[in-house]
């Protein structure tokens, strides 16, 4: 199968150009002016912009909340919807069972088979025996180069002390394996969450006054530190506040490789969606959490000034009715409410509407925040770039669009939408995965199971800059 994709504006991480793009099998042949080749199909790109399929780092399909399980991988087709051709999953590794053998069991279980766009993995290491340790430079020999520690959620068995991931940085750093935090000092977290309970404070905007800036902050400082002695790389997922913006800014200045993304819904929604009339707040419980205003204008400044370097969705589909309700009722509170929010589908979305339209962002720096830079951070050598040689992912992008957010126009398998009612302004209007297409006038019209899994490679871009 071959295409030509004729007249659009080709859209890089460095710059934007009128031209032709040429794919052959799976992978782009040629980019240029007026090129003449004979393809099965001929697309006119007039008047709109052409771009790399998405990378989402950062998605929860297999997030468990005291049994209750979210939307895994059969709704994954709302990611090529919304311009998303790679997602990385994060996988809990097994009690008792090994970190490579925990997502190799997951992965062949939950995701061959069944997703509609391309994917990665992270490990989470939840069980830090010696042996264990030992066993991180194997995710690299696999093709899982990144690993994740939980510094939050005391006394769950995903939490991990100073002492794990001190060993996981030195041990990672061996073969190029990329450490990831999330950073939040659970200590306090555990200390303002009792106290508010006693206060009968249990309401879903009380989620973010358990967890304050200072909170992520200090969190997101102790983690330098212990890449400091480690002499290791860094990576901190979901930057919420500018406190912890101001501390990976300053150690980056200071020659230390730290590196951090933030999240679509941290740059639009903020703590006065968790006061929401009635329990309506529980749709926006996740952590860290929703700041003020101040802190979503640092984080617009963050990512157009390259102190962050990718925009993810942390996408995690528990639904309103039942699962958030799991914090509703005589004894309970916000701590019983499940953290994450949907919001696969609109990442692209509310980077274009609310950052490029505004005049926020570029839209060459669109492009390296929502494809270029995670597949670099995450060694995926043929994504998130239109060039020569790499995947045929392209986002035909229809920047005349007007529209609604909504759940009514959502396919993520959730009855909400964190974003419900936002104006939205433009869409993907044409999506290919490895010059296959898969959504048409905004619908998908790919198959299950034609996502593959691609390995990353070692040593990515928290090792090269």
């Amino acid at each position: 199968m071959s295409v030509l994709i004729k007249n659009g504006t080709i859209v890089t991480s460095e710059g934007e150009f009128q031209g032709d793009i040429y794919v052959e099998g799976e992978s782009i042949k040629a980019i240029g002016k007026d090129l003449e080749y004979q393809a099965d199909e001929t697309v006119d790109a007039t008047g709109k912009y052409i771009l790399p399929g998405g990378v989402d780092q950062h998605v929860h399909f297999s997030f468990t909340y005291k049994g209750s399980k979210v939307r895994g991988f059969e709704t994954s087709n709302a990611a090529a919807v919304g311009g998303t051709t790679t997602v990385i999953e994060f996988v809990n590794q097994e009690q008792g069972k090994g970190l490579v053998e925990s997502i190799d069991e997951y992965r062949k279980k939950e995701a061959e088979g069944i997703a509609m766009v391309d994917y990665s993995f992270h490990s989470v290491m939840t069980d830090p025996r010696p042996e264990v340790i030992e066993e991180i430079p194997k995710l690299a020999e696999a093709g899982y180069p990144t690993m994740k520690l939980f510094m939050a959620y005391k006394g769950m068995f995903f939490h991990a002390d100073d002492d794990a991931i001190l060993q996981a940085l030195y041990k990672g750093k061996e073969a190029g394996v990329t450490i990831m935090v999330h950073a939040e000092n659970a200590d306090m977290i555990d200390v303002l969450t009792k106290q508010l309970i006693a206060e009968g404070k249990t309401a879903p905007y009380f989620h973010a006054v358990s967890r304050p800036p200072v909170v992520e902050a200090e969190a997101t400082r102790r983690a330098i530190y212990l890449a400091e002695l480690a002499d290791a790389p860094l990576y901190v997922v979901h930057v919420s506040a500018k406190e912890a913006i101001e501390e990976i800014k300053q150690a980056y200045n200071r020659g230390q490789a730290v590196y951090g993304e933030t999240c679509s819904h941290y740059l639009v929604l903020d703590m006065e969606d968790l006061g929401r009339p009635g329990f309506e707040g529980a749709k926006y419980v996740c952590s860290p959490a929703l700041r003020t205003k101040e802190h979503r204008d640092a984080l617009w400044q963050a990512i157009n000034r390259k102190w962050l370097n990718a925009v993810s969705s942390d996408h995690c589909g528990f639904d309103y009715e039942v699962q958030k309700h799991m914090g509703a009722g005589e004894g309970k509170s916000f701590a019983d409410i499940p953290n994450g929010a949907p919001s696969l589908q609109n990442r692209l979305n509310i980077l274009w509407t609310y950052g490029v339209c505004e005049g926020r962002i570029s839209m060459s720096r669109l492009v390296d925040l929502f494809a270029t830079m995670p597949a670099k951070i995450n060694g995926l050598e043929k994504k998130g770039q239109l060039a020569i040689g790499y995947d045929a992912d392209i986002v035909i992008f229809d920047s005349s669009y007007k529209g609604k957010i909504s759940v009514a126009n959502n396919i993520e398998g959730v009855d909400y939408c964190p974003f419900e009612g936002f104006e939205q302004k433009g869409r993907p209007e044409t999506v290919y995965l490895r010059g296959n297409k898969i959504v048409e006038n905004g619908k998908y019209v790919g198959n299950k199971g034609q996502g593959r899994f691609i390995p990353g490679k070692p040593y990515g871009l928290a090792y090269s800059e």
